[in-house]
């Protein structure tokens, strides 16, 4: 069958399409959960999938017990197909055939059941990757935080320097770390509990100074990254602003600019700190990270993007990286290009508004070469400035 003429659609939606010259209507079933966009495809796509049927795999079960059954449902296909597993390199991991229906992860995949990070589930379909894939996360408590109080630049104040996580310096060359190593005690075991299931979202940012969008990185950050995929579903971050604008560091490197805040001020939040993950996501221009009041664990909703890695690479380990743009490096440059109304809180003049924020499903990973897209790259100049709605 081949699609001659598509028209965007939504779901829920009743389509008309032309085969062969004739017209035929087609239902998109609507999300039962979610106010789901397709922003992750094109329209053509959106209809062909519709039409042709894709390959969709989705959890039917959110937990799963350590010895448990992990099970998905494998449907759009109407004969077996194959099932890989991928790394967070899209090294594949394992391959195997299912057939529609429902699927027992764990009994196809036995390397599941080692899993110290997030792996993807992609399913494959005469040879090309289709559908969004299927996270699978293992149950892990965070490893002890350790910490020490160090001294700012200015050689006068202080703040709380995280220096490793359970047994782990995050630098083992320093050689004051090491010598606080000395008294710690040895951290608790870190049992797995178990598998939780989440299909692969991206997170868009429509803003008054363009488009971001945003790939999660749940094999470094899972709570991080979930945390924001669902305060973006739910409208936490319609409306709000981008408070703070730190164009240049005290060297004059690009720093960071940052948002999330429901009141505007740079002091609120959802109602609730999460705690800092060991990611090892370098931060630099594009990175999304969470921000947080000195105490490692004060996360919650305020989120920063880097402008350089020469400027952020200081916030490695110190702040959790989660994800990263792959699209909207110009929104980026031009939100750092506002005018700066306190320099001392970086408070812009005119702050941007993240108008609407909203989830979609990210795009099929190909093994061995993982997203279609790549993160941003900073422009080699600002972007000139544009008029914009406000």
């Amino acid at each position: 069958m081949r699609v001659v003429r598509t028209m965007r659609a939504v779901a829920g939606s009743t389509v008309v399409a032309m085969s062969r010259g004739y017209p035929f209507r087609v239902r998109l079933a609507p999300s039962p959960k979610r106010n789901l966009h397709n922003a992750s495809m094109p329209a053509p796509t959106i209809l062909a999938c519709a039409v042709l049927a894709c390959a969709d795999l989705t959890p039917l079960t959110t937990f799963s017990k350590p010895d448990g059954a992990i099970k998905a449902m494998l449907a759009g296909v109407d004969a077996p197909c194959e099932l890989v597993l991928l790394d967070r390199d899209a090294v594949e991991l394992g391959r195997a055939t299912a057939a529609p229906g429902e699927v027992d992860l764990a009994a196809i995949f036995p390397p599941l059941r080692d899993i110290a990070r997030a792996v993807r589930v992609q399913a494959i379909v005469d040879g090309t990757a289709q559908g969004a894939p299927l996270l699978v996360i293992p149950l892990l408590p965070r490893p002890a935080i350790r910490t020490i109080t160090d001294t700012r630049p200015d050689g006068t104040s202080k703040f709380t320097r995280v220096i490793g996580f359970g047994d782990e310096l995050l630098d083992p060359s320093n050689a004051e770390h090491v010598k606080a190593k000395e008294s710690w005690t040895k951290s608790d075991p870190t049992p797995r509990s178990g598998f939780r299931l989440a299909r692969d979202f991206d997170v868009v940012f429509e803003t008054t100074a363009g488009m971001m969008r945003f790939a999660m990185r749940p094999d470094e950050a899972p709570n991080s990254a979930r945390n924001f995929v669902e305060l973006a579903d739910s409208g936490f971050y319609n409306g709000t602003l981008v408070h703070r604008i730190v164009p240049a560091d005290r060297n004059g490197i690009p720093f960071v600019i940052q948002g999330g805040d429901p009141t505007g001020t740079g002091d609120g939040g959802p109602g609730y700190d999460l705690p800092l993950e060991p990611s090892k996501l370098a931060h630099d221009f594009g990175v999304l990270s969470m921000a947080r009041s000195d105490w490692p664990d004060s996360a919650g909703s305020q989120w920063f993007v880097g402008l350089s890695r020469q400027a952020t690479a200081r916030l490695d380990g110190q702040y959790c990286a989660f994800g990263y743009a792959v699209k909207g490096a110009d929104a980026i440059m031009r939100i750092s290009d506002g005018e700066i109304a306190d320099p001392a809180t970086g408070r812009p003049k005119t702050p941007e508004t993240v108008t609407r924020a909203f989830i979609v499903l990210a795009p099929a990973w190909t093994p061995g070469v993982g997203r279609p897209d790549v993160m941003v790259t900073r422009p080699a100049v600002n972007s000139k400035p544009v008029e914009l709605d406000r």
